[in-house]
């Protein structure tokens, strides 16, 4: 996803190289201003609001933002008896972060054994997502995990015949489905309902939230999945299923399509337990 996660250049499942003279280190980390202004709500409390956040770009994870302790409401952040080592970034101090009446042990940490190559971190602490409460870009709220600022979804039209079969049952064939070309992921196809037997479509629990498209729906086994009430940007796919091949034969023009890195739908980095209800209000 964007930079470092999945596909991207810098992520584990790499599909394109650096055209350089020199092998390049295992891995890639990548800190840069965020240039946004970023907010963090805890307890009822807005307990962080920064226009100098840094986001870092670590091989297989979402983006994390830094904020300055400067841009954090003092007395949030007690530290605890604990510390990690980060295998890039040295030793790694934990906070509880309180606000109000709430309290969350390990919620919040800082590299305080920086290498100098790692200075940009420097005096910045991380807020992890799912024990806050909400974090926001000015006054819009960002869902699922940091947005990556190289993330993004280009959806075209196609008249390509895409069919998908469960065994010798038939779940969708169409010959109008959409694409979605999704930065670090391999593309992803999306059937209109009316090409769908909607007997094959059965719900499961647990949900999904992604910062670039919204709130995601699951069917049989999580083989098939859709955005009902997709963001803004990409409302072309709302209502739309998409379907996994390594648990459906799908099949394009054709050729069968196989499992790329990239193609399976990771749970890693979800928000906290966030309600439909919440996001919708």
């Amino acid at each position: 996803m964007g930079l470092a996660w999945q596909q991207g250049p810098l992520g584990v499942g790499a599909i394109g190289r650096f055209l350089v003279p020199v092998e390049l280190p295992e891995r890639l980390l990548f800190a840069e201003p965020l240039r946004r202004r970023m907010r963090v709500r805890f307890g009822d409390n807005w307990i962080a609001d920064s226009e100098d956040v840094v986001l870092l770009h670590e091989p297989g994870r979402y983006p994390v933002a830094y904020f300055p302790l400067a841009d954090v409401v003092a007395d949030v952040l007690q530290a605890e008896d604990r510390t990690t080592r980060h295998k890039d970034l040295g030793e790694t101090s934990w906070y509880t972060v309180t606000a109000g009446k709430s309290q969350k042990a390990r919620a919040a940490w800082q590299h305080t054994g920086l290498p100098d190559y790692a200075s940009d971190l420097k005096g910045r602490v991380a807020f992890a997502w799912r024990a806050m409460d909400a974090f926001y870009e000015e006054d819009e709220r960002i869902v699922g995990h940091a947005a990556d600022a190289y993330h993004r979804i280009d959806i075209r039209q196609t008249s390509r015949h895409l069919i998908v079969r469960d065994g010798y049952r038939i779940v969708a064939d169409s010959s109008r489905p959409l694409v979605l070309y999704e930065s670090g992921f391999a593309p992803r196809w999306y059937v209109p309902r009316e090409d769908v037997d909607e007997t094959a479509l059965t719900p499961v629990e647990g949900q999904t939230f992604c910062p670039y498209k919204g709130l995601c729906s699951y069917y049989a086994d999580r083989a098939a999945w859709s955005y009902e009430d997709a963001w803004t940007e990409v409302r072309r796919i709302s209502g739309m299923v998409s379907f996994e091949p390594d648990k459906l034969e799908v099949e394009l023009d054709g050729k069968r399509l196989r499992l790329e890195p990239g193609q399976s739908v990771v749970s890693h980095g979800v928000d906290r337990d966030l309600t439909v209800e919440e996001l919708s209000g």
